[in-house]
């Protein structure tokens, strides 16, 4: 069995209050209540499974429709965005280092401050984040937001490099459309976070 991607949007103050080792449980909690109580709790729309009562509405669940919650499909678009960057326009691969950096590849927050949590949110541990796939800030969210706002019309500028560098090959996206239909679920669900002042995490 491989390894599962639950990706959080929450208040970031919310968050912040609960103590460090409680942070990925409080998240869970919020979304998936006693098994005696998921009668009519769960809300998903549009791949977003909000939690029931307004006390609870500070975070929710976002589902993929096309990766069966496999955190797969992310890395290999990931390194499929790897190999195939070069052989993209500056200006398309300048937005989209922006908006991808650390959501597909898992980025080493101890070389990238500024993709780390900060306030008090899933901290750096030597090593890197034990249980943590990935942690953006607001401030982050609001950057790939933006950048995705000027890049996420322009995806078929990708199509050459995609062919050249990812299919046929291992560990790497095959089907351009599946690979661009990724992108625009995390333009997604980063565009409705930014709105909202929220971050993300990702916990496996």
């Amino acid at each position: 069995m491989g390894l599962d991607l639950t990706l959080f949007m929450a208040d970031w103050a919310r968050l912040g209050a609960f103590p460090v080792g409680e942070q990925a449980d409080a998240l869970g909690n919020a979304v998936r209540p006693p098994a005696e109580d998921d009668l009519g709790w769960q809300r998903l729309v549009d791949g977003r499974n909000w939690p029931p009562g307004p006390e609870s509405a500070w975070c929710a669940e976002y589902r993929f429709f096309g990766t069966t919650g496999s955190a797969r499909f992310h890395s290999d678009a990931g390194r499929g965005w790897a190999d195939m960057r070069p052989l993209v326009d500056p200006s398309v691969r300048a937005d989209l280092d922006v908006f991808l950096g650390g959501l597909l590849s898992g980025a080493d927050e101890a070389r990238d401050p500024a993709l780390g949590g900060g306030d008090g949110v899933f901290p750096p541990v030597p090593g890197g984040r034990s249980g943590v796939l990935l942690v953006s800030p607001p401030g982050a969210v609001a950057e790939r937001a933006a950048a995705w706002g000027r890049v996420g019309s322009r995806l078929e500028a990708l199509r050459g490099a995609f062919a050249a560098e990812c299919v046929g090959w291992a560990c790497r996206p095959q089907v351009f459309e599946e690979f661009t239909a990724l992108l625009g679920e995390w333009g997604g669900v980063t565009g409705e976070a930014a709105r909202r002042g929220w971050g993300l995490v990702g916990l496996p």
